[in-house]
Parts: structure tokens; C-alpha cells; sequence
């Protein structure tokens, strides 16, 4: 995964207050609970960390608006840097007040993604969604048309006409929902665009696709755009194809892994981070990893020993969770993130290398 959607984080000094919340409210009485649990989780802060840091996550957590299952928030000097919904609870609820936020259970819940567009057609154009970094976001793209959307077999001497007129016009809607398509496909970087609907729409839309959209089509056999239409049964194919294209991605990287240029360990893989190497951090997802590394300010000054720092010129060097130091390097050096099984990796931390 990218790590662009945290990375502004590195651009503030820290400390940091970080936050998993079980911020679930399934009953009545949810809302006093959450504050229950938040209370508890202040209460372990509140003895290191900034008031106003706290209070800026308190004012968040609370809020009926802001109510999701699960919430990782991180917060500095007073504000709230990040505040991520979770789809479920957190694996396990955590308060830390350190140099760097701590960001690696947000990305083993989140899981790797990718940027795509989902696309669900019908005549009178189509919802299109981007997905894949951060929330998503979905625009409608259609035109108000005076021929009608529909064909009725009912026209007299003029029905070929009228049927004419209508295909004319599926056929412009089709045109503006794959223009449309194709700018977001720019603007996002989409790796992926799942395209659904009604048969012929979908099939229209296709093929006034860009060369760039279109070699990154999966069709989907579902999704409606009617009132009251369930999208169950399109987000499962959706979401299938994007967990099809990851793990695809993932055996890839797998495959380069000691093959091509490759660090092994954590001592190599820091030295590699350190120099700027690393194209993607593989990691082991272990909820009980408690390592810990010397880092400076800069993102990619980090080392086992505190005087190996020194020797780099930092005069204070901090000691900081291995995790969180990993991830800002890779974030930092524009490296990106990959979870995979330790015993593929025989280690819990490796890398691809840039060379």
C-alpha cells in the first residue's frame, strides 16, 4: 500500500496522543459507554500527555455525528492530525503518548488497498465512485435528455425514429459517464475500475473508455441505480476484484522477494531505509511486536544503536517503537507497505529494494 494519506503527519513535530477507540453505540445506552471507554483511555494519558491534545480527541470521540464502530484518532499541540473511521472495532483498544504516532495497527486493520473506480450504469448515465485512499467519493454523471430514456414499441410511422433518439441518447449518457470515468482514473491514480449496471449501459460505457481505463476493467454482473435498489451484491463483486488484484500484487512482490534486491532482518532493513532504498516494506502483521529503535527528527534517520544516530550527526536521539519508526522511513522515502505471512518472509521485517 501507499502511504501517501499519512504521511502529512511526519510534517508535525509530535509528541503524539494515539487513540484506538471502541466506539461502537449498537444500544441505548452506547453513547455512555463509548464515553466510559474513552475516559479509561484518557485516564493512561493523562499523566504524560498534552490536556489540550486530549481534549481536541475528546471533543471527537463524543460527538453523536461522528459515531462508527471503531475511531483511530491522533492528535498533537492541541489539534486532531488524523481521525479515521473504522468499519469494526479496533483489535484491541490503545492509548500512547509518543515522539511518532502509532500508526501500524490503523494500517494491518485498514489492510493493503488500492485506488479504483467503481462504476454502476444505466441510460441515463452512472454513479461512479473513487475508493481505495481515504473516504470515498462519488459523483453522479447523467444528462437531462428530451427523448425519452425508454422504448415502448409504440411510434407509428415515426417509431424508427423515435428508437433512434433513444439509442442516441444511451449513447451520449455512455459517452459523458466514460469521460468522466477516464478523469478519475487520472486524477486518482486508479489501478482498478469495476464497471456494473444494466447489460447494454455497461457494455456502451466500455467501449468509449480511454486505453488507460479500459486495459483496468473487471465487469461486474450487478448494481442498480433504482430507488431502493439493494448494492449488496455489486460491492461483494467489487470488492472481490479489488481483493483479487491485491493479492495478485502481493505474490508478485513475493516472487522478487531474494530474487532481485532484497533486505532481510531488521538490522538490514533499517540500513536500507536509512539510505533511502527501500521500494516496499514487507512486514509481518504481529499485534504483539514491541521493538524498539533510535530515531532523530528526519523521517529517515532511525538506527539500532543511539550512537549509530550520532555518528549521522542527530545530537538527541529518541527511543521510539520499531513499528512506528519503520513506517515513517518507508512513508517518508516514498516507499510503500505490504503485509505478508512471517513464514513467507522468514523474518518479521524484509524489503524489495530499489537497487
Amino acid at each position: 500500500m501507499r502511504l501517501d494519506a499519512i504521511r502529512p503527519l511526519y510534517d508535525q513535530p509530535g509528541p503524539f496522543a494515539s487513540v484506538y477507540l471502541d466506539a461502537g453505540r449498537s444500544n441505548a445506552s452506547g453513547a455512555e459507554e463509548v464515553g466510559l471507554r474513552w475516559r479509561e483511555l484518557r485516564g493512561h494519558l493523562a499523566q504524560e500527555s498534552g490536556g489540550a491534545s486530549l481534549d481536541a480527541i475528546e471533543e471527537r470521540v463524543i460527538d453523536p455525528g461522528e459515531a462508527a464502530p471503531g475511531r483511530a484518532l491522533f492528535a498533537t499541540h492541541g489539534e486532531v492530525a488524523l481521525d479515521e473511521a473504522l468499519p469494526e472495532p479496533p483489535r484491541r483498544e490503545i492509548a500512547r503518548w509518543s515522539a511518532l504516532p502509532h500508526v501500524m495497527p490503523l494500517l494491518a486493520q485498514r489492510g493493503e488497498s488500492v485506488p479504483h473506480v467503481r462504476v454502476i450504469a444505466d441510460h441515463t448515465g452512472a454513479d461512479v465512485i473513487v475508493a481505495g485512499r481515504g473516504a470515498s467519493r462519488r459523483r453522479a454523471v447523467g444528462e437531462e435528455q428530451d427523448w425519452p430514456m425508454t422504448k415502448t414499441g409504440q411510434g407509428g410511422w415515426s417509431q424508427k425514429r423515435y428508437e433512434r433518439g433513444v439509442e442516441e441518447t444511451w449513447e451520449r449518457n455512455a459517452m459523458a459517464v466514460a469521460e468522466a470515468v477516464d478523469e478519475e482514473v487520472r486524477r486518482s491514480g486508479a489501478e482498478l475500475v469495476v464497471v456494473g449496471g444494466a447489460p447494454k449501459s455497461r457494455a456502451l460505457v466500455c467501449e468509449h473508455l480511454g486505453a488507460a481505463a479500459a486495459e483496468r476493467v473487471v465487469m461486474a454482473e450487478h448494481g442498480s441505480r433504482a430507488e431502493g435498489a439493494d448494492p449488496a451484491a455489486f460491492e461483494a463483486a467489487a470488492d472481490a476484484a479489488v481483493d483479487a488484484l491485491i493479492e495478485g500484487r502481493r505474490a508478485e512482490l513475493l516472487d522478487r522477494y531474494g530474487v532481485g534486491p532484497s533486505s532481510r532482518g531488521l538490522d538490514d532493513t533499517v540500513a536500507a531505509l536509512r539510505d533511502g532504498r527501500v521500494e516496499v516494506l514487507l512486514v509481518a502483521d504481529d499485534q504483539s511486536a514491541d521493538g524498539l529503535l533510535w530515531i532523530g527528527e528526519e523521517g529517515a534517520q532511525l538506527a539500532l544503536e543511539a550512537d549509530h544516530l550520532r555518528a549521522y550527526g542527530v545530537a538527541e536521539p529518541v527511543r521510539e517503537r520499531a513499528d512506528a519508526a519503520l513506517v515513517r522511513a518507508a512513508a517518508t522515502t516514498d516507499a510503500e507497505l505490504w503485509f505478508a505471512g512471517r513464514d513467507a518472509l522468514g523474518t518479521d521485517v524484509a524489503a524489495l529494494l530499489r537497487y
